[in-house]
């Protein structure tokens, strides 16, 4: 699972064997929180252990990224 970028003890990474059906999109982990997002439109797919607050968080820092995260996306994947 490539790691993309650690910002505030959130790790965004996507896993180097991704459904190909799937949109472009991130993975988010930090202590027993999980959580997985869309890039197109930043949208919360799933999560489990984050609070709400936190959710808040980390799709601010996936808007933030988002460029670089589908830049890292289209060079692993392709379009």
């Amino acid at each position: 699972m490539p790691k993309l970028l650690i910002v505030e003890g959130y790790s965004f990474s996507f896993y180097s064997l991704e459904p190909k059906y799937e949109p472009p999109h991130v993975h988010v982990k930090r202590g027993d929180g999980r959580a997985k997002l869309w890039l197109l439109p930043v949208e919360l797919v799933e999560s489990r252990g984050f609070k709400s607050q936190e959710l808040r968080r980390i799709h601010e820092l996936t808007e933030e990224h988002a460029a670089y995260f589908l830049e890292c996306w289209y060079r692993r994947f392709g379009h």
